[in-house]
């Protein structure tokens, strides 16, 4: 009898060790991948915490927030957060503009609505520094085909990206033919996700298009317009190869965003200290954005499931 109930023991310590140890091991990639980016990031806020420049390896020194001080006290860094800003403003507003009413016209299931859809994927599919040089061939005052095309609407000689006036304005159109299909994407699939019972009691009633997208489309797709625009948002704020392969932040300092100022300061001026804390500054503003686009997507949500 003793030996009998061994045996019966002996599975279900087996079964209990498993299930204690089952959590542990699935926790474990996500535990490695945190491991990997906390300690980078570590490592960031240790050097911009130093003076640390690789020319002078033997000044070498720890300055607690020395390159911060320096850092706000100089008009360039001012000048880069305003463009920073700005142009990630410019970016997500037109794109989810565009991506929303493109996805309007998509939204019935027709072949050519069909065919269409998997089209606006091609300009996903080119890497963004490729898309750049493109762009910037295609924008050659001396042979680009679009300086050809408004030469014959009377424009001669349109700068593009080689002029402060309309540099801005060439990057973010660059920026915009390569990322307005992934905000398409997303917000079409939300539009096509809805439930049909609101649209349909509203035809039936006889209710304006205009009332129907603006009190039943739009409140119920802010949701994905949110998610589409948080994405966005963090990919523009960070921007670094369109901008770079058009105009290496010029002309002058035009274009002189957080990920190209961190990125002359290290490899041109060899600042590791001051191109952190760049870093840490661009991080600290990324955060608080994205914290204010969660809590406004969570309320939504909460709102959501209040009312169902």
């Amino acid at each position: 009898m003793v030996e009998l109930a061994q045996d019966r023991a002996l599975p279900r310590a087996r079964s209990s060790a498993r299930d204690w140890l089952l959590p542990y091991l699935l926790s474990l990639p996500s535990l490695l991948v945190t491991i990997g980016i906390l300690i980078p990031f570590g490592t960031a806020v240790y050097y911009s915490m130093e003076r640390y420049n690789l020319a002078f390896p033997a000044g070498r020194q720890f300055i607690w927030f020395g390159n911060y001080i320096s850092l706000f006290g100089d008009p360039g860094f001012w000048n880069t957060l305003q463009v920073s800003l700005l142009y990630t403003l410019l970016c997500v507003g037109i794109q989810l503009l565009l991506g929303l009413g493109i996805a309007l016209l998509l939204v019935r299931r027709t072949w050519f609505n069909d065919v269409m859809s998997v089209l606006l994927i091609l300009p996903l599919m080119v890497a963004p520094a490729i898309a750049s040089l493109m762009w910037k061939l295609m924008t050659n005052p001396s042979f680009g085909i679009l300086s050809y095309l408004l030469t014959l609407v009377g424009v001669e000689r349109f700068p593009w990206a080689s002029s402060p006036d309309t540099a801005l304005f060439t990057v973010v159109l660059v920026d915009t033919w390569v990322y307005t299909p992934f905000i398409t994407i997303l917000l079409l699939a939300g539009l096509r996700a809805l439930p049909k019972q609101p649209f349909e009691a509203a035809e039936l009633d006889g209710v304006p298009q205009s009332f129907v997208f603006f009190r039943i489309t739009l409140p119920m797709l802010m949701p994905y317009i949110l998610t589409a625009g948080l994405f966005r948002m963090l990919e523009a704020i960070q921007q670094f190869d369109i901008i770079y392969a058009m105009t290496q932040g010029g002309p002058g300092d035009t274009l002189m965003v957080f990920q190209i100022q961190a990125y002359l300061s290290a490899f041109t001026y060899t600042n590791i200290g001051r191109s952190a804390a760049v870093l840490m500054v661009l991080w600290a503003i990324t955060f608080l954005l994205s914290n204010l686009v969660i809590k406004r997507w969570l309320k939504l949500r909460e709102r959501r499931h209040g009312n169902a």
